[in-house]
């Protein structure tokens, strides 16, 4: 049986990785749940699958959720960043699923690493920070880091098998998002709700967003360059309406290998779990026949410069990937709270970046550093920008 810390529980991916294991109880053992402020579902969590430790954003929500818990069977709770590092840690933990939003991922990362814990990694944004970092304190430790994203676990499983020396590129889809086919020149109407109504997946609030923006791409193309030890120039990005090609890689001999399921996050995370197994699941195939075509188109760069601040950030490297990445999730933010509008995040990020003088090879602190700086510089420039009407 393995033991599992799942830190992110309660968003999208963590509530994935929790059905699994419902599915499955005499395969896995749930040691660790974190979430950061949805304490009620988090409590429903503790009470269905009793972890010894549990962590949240802060001593108020701790509270909050000791209250809402039979003092008998309450775990350990803790609070804030040193609860979140304390739970990768956790002696009893085989493998820590790293489900965590944003920034806030990348020191629970390098803990969880440090204390020698396997890795099923679905925040894309500890490796776009700090990749190099990130990698090679893995592989100093020897530990495994596997991918959660449904395209990099893709890819992962494409590779299985196959001689590295004989890898030629990686294709990279993506579902386009809500606007795919809408014209340039109506993105100044895109409201929130509409960024919000992703035609195939069902996620999060943030990853839906980036996924409208198309810097979700973006993101996993910084995080494909560190996991594979690959360079942006061998990854080309596809658009893939259907979302069943969840990406591809091509040989030297022109041979394409496509890993293909339906739109549902459980089988990344299964195969991460269980490599190398697979699980039974109820997630199904694709009905083909149905379908009936499979369909790819290039990305359009005038609609969503996502794809070129990524590439970018890929080519200069240093710091640059953080202050793209911290640019983003402060422009995503204010757009949420209806702050700012869709087409106001290009232009933030594209400002930021290009207002850092980058760092080449920069240490953990520098990288904060650099994401602090990007982070203030968007809330004044943020600040600046009148309020949608």
């Amino acid at each position: 049986m393995k033991s599992l810390a799942i830190l992110g529980a309660t968003g999208s991916i963590g509530r994935s990785a929790l059905k699994i294991v419902r599915m499955h109880p005499d395969r896995f053992d749930v040691q660790v749940l974190t979430g950061a402020t949805n304490v009620r579902l988090l409590a429903e969590q503790i009470q269905e699958f009793r972890p010894a430790m549990v962590a949240v954003l802060d001593r108020d929500r701790a509270d909050e959720l000791a209250k809402l818990l039979d003092a008998d069977k309450r775990p350990e709770i803790l609070w804030g960043e040193d609860g979140f590092e304390t739970a990768a840690q956790w002696e009893t933990a085989d493998m820590v699923l790293l489900a965590m939003v944003g920034a806030a991922g990348l020191k629970p990362a390098l803990a969880a690493i440090e204390a020698g814990r396997e890795i099923a990694l679905a925040n894309k944004e500890t490796l776009v920070m700090a990749g190099d970092l990130v990698m090679a304190k893995a592989k100093e430790k020897g530990v495994d880091i596997l991918p959660v994203d449904s395209e990099h676990s893709a890819i992962f499983q494409c590779l299985q098998g196959n001689r590295r020396r004989d890898f030629k590129r990686i294709f990279l889809t993506a579902s386009g998002g809500p606007f795919r086919t809408r014209p340039l020149d109506t993105f100044a109407d895109i409201t929130l709700a509409d960024a919000l109504n992703h035609p195939t997946w069902n996620m999060g609030h943030k990853i839906t967003i980036d996924s409208a923006t198309l810097m979700n791409k973006g993101l996993e193309v910084v995080e494909a360059v560190q996991l594979f030890g690959i360079t942006q120039d061998e990854i080309e990005v596809l658009v893939h309406p259907q979302s069943i090609v969840h990406s591809m890689v091509g040989f030297k001999d022109g041979a394409v290998m496509a890993q293909m399921g339906v739109p549902d996050m459980m089988e990344a995370i299964a195969y991460a779990f269980s490599l190398p197994a697979r699980l039974e699941l109820s997630t199904g195939f694709p009905d083909f026949a149905a379908l009936g075509a499979l369909t790819f188109e290039a990305p359009d760069l005038k609609k969503f410069p996502s794809l070129e601040f990524a590439f970018e950030a890929c080519r200069q490297k240093g710091t640059l990937p953080a202050v793209m990445n911290a640019a983003n999730e402060v422009a995503v933010a204010a757009l949420l709270e209806e702050r700012i509008r869709f087409m106001d995040i290009f232009s933030l990020i594209s400002e930021v970046m290009g207002r850092h003088t980058r760092i080449d090879n920069p240490d953990l602190s520098g990288i904060i550093e650099a994401d602090y700086w990007a982070r203030e510089t968007a809330v004044s420039l943020i600040a600046q920008t009148s309020k949608p009407k």
